[in-house]
């Protein structure tokens, strides 16, 4: 596409079109942004991108991306430390809390399950979570996982572990089932399974 460019443009490119949803159109346009620029913003920027994984850190609680060694969430004394919602990454967690209804605490195991792909768990930190589960004040965790297979596998395998180490923590899960304003005879089969399995009394 780019071949008769030069090649520092052709290389900034490739960067961009690594991006999650960032298609080869998208990325030539951000490319031609940049070329707009002043050459003091231009810098500025690559000094940000330089330096930003060097002050960034996972909580050694949680996972959430600090400064500190300890997020805001962890150390925010209103939230509710009887509370743990495991999320795979961190987009489910700004999700979930961008909503703002949610106020416990989070854990990011930093993926999912995939048996076929991953018989070892490898990059899932389930040694995190092991210790955060033994924290006296927790009373109950909360599967935000999704409805995947590697959703289905990873709480299969955190639902065991629970069971066998830590029994006395009420183990719940995100309701699954049929969307606010969608009709029943519109719904697959396997959507109509989770509303069935996961109803709720009225």
């Amino acid at each position: 596409m780019l071949k008769h460019l030069p090649a520092p443009l052709q290389e900034l490119w490739k960067v961009f079109t690594g991006f999650p949803g960032i298609g080869p159109k998208s990325a030539l346009r951000m490319v031609m942004e940049i070329l707009t620029w002043p050459e003091e913003k231009v810098q500025n920027i690559g000094k940000i991108i330089l330096t930003f994984r060097e002050k960034l850190k996972p909580c050694v609680h949680c996972g959430l991306l600090s400064e500190e060694e300890e997020c805001s969430i962890c150390r925010d004394p209103s939230r509710d430390a009887s509370l743990l919602c495991v999320v795979a990454d961190l987009d489910s967690y700004l999700v979930l809390e961008e909503a703002g209804f949610y106020r416990g605490k989070y854990f990011i195991l930093g993926g999912l399950y995939n048996p076929l792909e991953d018989k070892e768990l490898k990059g899932i930190n389930l040694e995190g979570l092991r210790k955060r589960l033994a924290d006296p004040e927790l009373k109950e965790l909360i599967l935000a996982l999704g409805a995947t297979v590697e959703a289905e596998n990873t709480a299969s395998y955190i639902k065991n572990m629970v069971s066998r180490d830590f029994s006395h923590l009420i183990l719940s899960r995100l309701a699954q089932g049929i969307p606010l304003g969608a009709e029943v005879k519109y719904m697959d089969q396997e959507t109509l399974k989770q509303s069935l399995n996961f109803r709720q009394k009225i």
